[in-house]
């Protein structure tokens, strides 16, 4: 056979493909996801039977860890000894499982999520109630299978004599499957199995009677009753996690909330620096101190407060923005019949109760088979002893022992058993009074017989056997429930204005979208500089505003970004912003475009006015764009696919608008002509568009000012022009024409720019990355029919792309 054909030309999706489903299948049954029945992965179940194989439990001493981890890892779980020794760990910590199945004495790690001290160091036994997960187990109760090397046997499941996977809870993630089950309050839940094995008609509602929901082991309060009964209905469902906290006074009229208890899973420690990052960044006014004053007698983290701070508000704050109430998803899934399956609350106890139906039959067939053959052995002893002296000579003829069984089998009918234990009787045995002992003996083993016959014909006495077996557990160690289950979920209303520190700040918005605010203090000894920026980056807006008031940033893509001003991120005036998205999520090809200042939504007069690049406009109440919820960008108009936003006024709605277009065409007419409609509209035609021409820009203004704009174009020249070289028309006209028609390279708008005071300058950028300064005093007023005279020589610098204003030489605006 030559060296070519030992290979075999496979596809490789098919050998992905194969190799794949069989990892996963192992990784689905055999690592990730407990059973069903005794609610344990295998590298659990495998720890309590090595422990248990090698008599570590609560009635004998510690043993060290490693010993058992190396045991584990040389018997049943050929795998890494830290995946042992974690999961032997959490089993032992009693903010993790409901129900300790590891006793361990040292350091087994903490709810501030410190790591245990390494296994040489610490001693573990199983714990008094991981012997009932055991207990019978050696009475042929459960299916074994060979160990990985074929050496030993290992257990499929244990026998457990309470309900393991409700009680103690379960988390998980393998391929394409993930569980999340909480743990449960064990009377409860052993209740629960009682009222469903006496009556398999039970419905949900009634298991929910006893069931009241998860108990978690770090305690709480848990809000939804819906969500939970959603979950116990199907499976998945959300619930609120809250931790336990109240009020206390202090000294001086002064207040603190003193927090015991927190949610399920969460690291202390990180929750406290969270807590306290909230202070130090001033996110939240009214906290003086946030401290940890846990120690031996319990949990403690005490936020101290302000004197004039208001306590209910700044703990719904904290509530609502630290891991101090969170959500927990259940998401019931167990292996079940050797398959991942979604599990609501009555399929997992009818699962465990099938299990123990099985597990007691088993036991009481061992029991009966063992009392059946004593039996027999003690009737053939009775017998032997009331012919005892033909017995002993029978066996004093014999040759040996093979030989004296032959023969007392042959003379008296003896079977093969009796007579082995007849030979085996030790002499003092022989004595007068046994033959009574061994009549009380067979009569106690009839009745045992006659028992566990009653038994195993029905299915009562089964249930009875396994309900006083379950009352037994819940009895030696059931405790108080520690969480707290309140009906509705609480709706945690804020109100930031109390939370706030109001402080008068600097805001900056560049074009590149990278905002920040900056104390006015830092602003003022920059002595006008410009502030922090990227290389190629400019200001776009620079607003004096306070902490109290809301950002509103535009986008081209018609969106806008609410941004509370205390959100904004607190960088001195000389350091670079943060980006927008890293306040707001917006998409990647999304660009800001405007920002402007809002003190107050309630002025109901006020109004912002959207122009779009193809013309479209739209006015809409200011009020409309006050965000409750403000994590992601939101709509501020709709656009048309291959619009986009170019400009937003804020207006009373009462003035005078005026569109530039690239071709050069102007159209002036009255605000009053574009209604007011909802946020979400597009909004009306503001002008008649030639084909490929699209607006540059657009300025409202009021009759009384005096308007004059500056005009920019793509060869490089500018020209200065008031609103009286135009007439006055209406809404969606073609508009006047502001330059002069040229047969070969016309001139097109790049920018028209209202004239504020003539001290200003613009900067002109080319295709080439060329920049030309454009003072606004050294051009005058000309008419509609000039071209304006060239302030840069595309020739050699390239086409004007772009025109800005120099906000450095602009007067603050609000």
């Amino acid at each position: 056979m030559s060296q070519v054909e030992r290979y075999l030309d496979l596809p490789l999706e098919e050998v992905i493909g194969d190799r794949f489903g069989r990892y996963s299948k192992y990784i689905i049954q055999e690592r990730a996801l407990p059973d069903a029945r005794d609610g344990l992965k295998p590298v659990q179940r495998r720890i309590l039977y090595a422990m248990y194989r090698e008599g570590n439990t609560a009635d004998k001493a510690f043993r060290k860890s490693a010993k058992t981890v190396g045991n584990v890892i040389g018997n049943y779980h050929p795998h890494g000894d830290s995946s042992v020794y974690d999961a032997m760990v959490r089993m032992s910590q009693d903010w993790k499982v409901r129900q300790l199945l590891v006793d361990m004495h040292g350091n087994n790690g903490s709810i501030d999520g410190d790591p245990p001290a390494a296994m040489r160091y610490t001693e573990a036994r199983l714990s008094k109630i991981a012997a009932m997960l055991l207990k019978d187990i050696d009475k042929e109760t459960v299916e074994y299978i060979p160990n990985f090397d074929d050496s030993e046997m290992e257990p499929v499941v244990l026998p457990a004599m309470f309900p393991n996977l409700l009680v103690n809870g379960s988390t998980g993630i393998s391929a394409g499957y993930a569980t999340d089950i909480p743990p449960h309050h064990l009377g409860e839940i052993i209740d629960g199995v009682i009222m469903q094995m006496e009556r398999p008609e039970t419905t949900l509602d009634d298991l929910m009677t006893v069931v009241k929901g998860p108990d978690f082991p770090t305690g709480g309060t848990v809000q939804g009753i819906e969500g939970i009964k959603q979950a116990y209905q199907t499976g998945k469902g959300k619930i609120v996690v809250r931790a336990k906290a109240e009020v206390e006074e202090l000294r001086g009229g002064r207040q603190q909330i003193v927090i015991t208890e927190i949610p399920y899973e969460i690291v202390k420690a990180n929750l406290v620096k969270k807590m306290d990052e909230l202070r130090f960044d001033k996110k939240v006014d009214g906290i003086a101190e946030v401290r940890d004053d846990t120690d031996r007698t319990g949990l403690r983290i005490i936020v101290e407060l302000k004197k004039e701070a208001d306590a209910t508000a700044i703990l719904n704050y904290l509530l609502k923005n630290t891991d101090l109430q969170v959500t927990y998803n259940f998401n019931m899934v167990a292996i079940h019949n050797k398959t991942p399956k979604l599990m609501g609350l009555q399929p997992l106890i009818q699962a465990y109760i099938d299990h123990q139906k099985s597990v007691v039959t088993k036991r009481v067939t061992y029991e009966l088979d063992k009392a059946r053959d004593r039996h027999h052995i003690v009737q053939g002893l009775i017998r032997a002893v009331s012919i005892l002296d033909d017995v002993i000579a029978t066996i004093r003829a014999s040759k040996d022992k093979k030989d004296a069984k032959t023969n007392l089998i042959e003379k008296y009918q003896f079977t093969e058993p009796q007579a082995e234990a007849i030979v085996t009787l030790q002499l003092y045995r022989l004595t007068n009074t046994d033959i009574t002992t061994l009549e009380e003996e067979a009569a106690e083993l009839e009745r045992r017989i006659h028992e566990l016959e009653a038994i195993l014909a029905s299915e009562k006495k089964l249930i009875g056997v396994i309900k006083k077996e379950l009352l037994s557990v819940k009895k030696q160690f059931s405790d108080v429930r520690r969480t707290i289950i309140e009906h509705q979920i609480e709706d945690l209303k804020i109100n930031m204005e109390v939370l706030i520190a109001a402080e008068d700040v600097m805001v900056t918005v560049t074009n590149e979208g990278y905002v920040k605010r900056t104390s006015i203090r830092s602003y003022t000894a920059s002595n006008g500089d410009d502030p922090g920026m990227k290389e190629g980056d400019r200001l776009l807006k620079r607003l004096e505003m306070n902490t109290t008031d809301t950002l509103l940033i535009f986008t081209k893509q018609g969106n806008y970004l609410y941004i509370p001003v205390h959100q904004l991120p607190d960088i001195r005036w000389k350091d670079n912003g943060q980006h927008v998205a890293n306040i707001v999520s917006i998409d990647r090809d999304d660009e800001v475009i405007d920002a402007i200042c809002v003190r107050s939504f309630d002025e109901e007069e006020e109004s912002l006015l959207f122009v779009t690049k193809l013309g479209m406009v739209k006015r809409t109440q200011l009020s409309l764009y006050q965000a409750q919820r403000y994590s992601k960008p939101l709509m501020a108009l709709k656009l048309k696919a291959d619009d986009e936003l170019i400009s937003v006024m804020r207006t009373k709605g009462t003035g005078e608008l005026f569109l530039a277009t690239h071709l050069g065409y102007g159209l002036w007419f009255s605000e009053e002509e574009v209604t007011l409609v909802g946020q979400r509209a597009s909004g009306v035609k503001g002008i008649n568009l030639k084909e490929k021409d699209f607006v540059i820009d657009a300025t409202s203004f009021t009759l009384d000012e005096k308007v004059e704009f500056i005009i920019f174009t793509q060869r490089g020249a500018v020209k200065r022009m008031p609103i009286s070289e135009f007439d006055k028309s209406s809404r969606a006209k073609r508009g006047l024409v502001m330059l002069r028609e040229l047969k070969s390279n016309p001139h097109r708008l790049v920018g028209c720019k209202r004239v504020l005071n003539t001290n200003e300058e613009y900067i002109m950028t080319t295709d080439k990355g060329a920049t030309a300064t454009v003072s606004v005093k050294s051009f005058r007023n000309s008419d509609r029919y000039s071209n304006g005279s060239f302030a840069i020589d595309t020739a050699t610098e390239g086409t004007v792309i772009n025109v800005w204003k120099d906000k450095q030489k602009e007067e603050i605006s609000e």
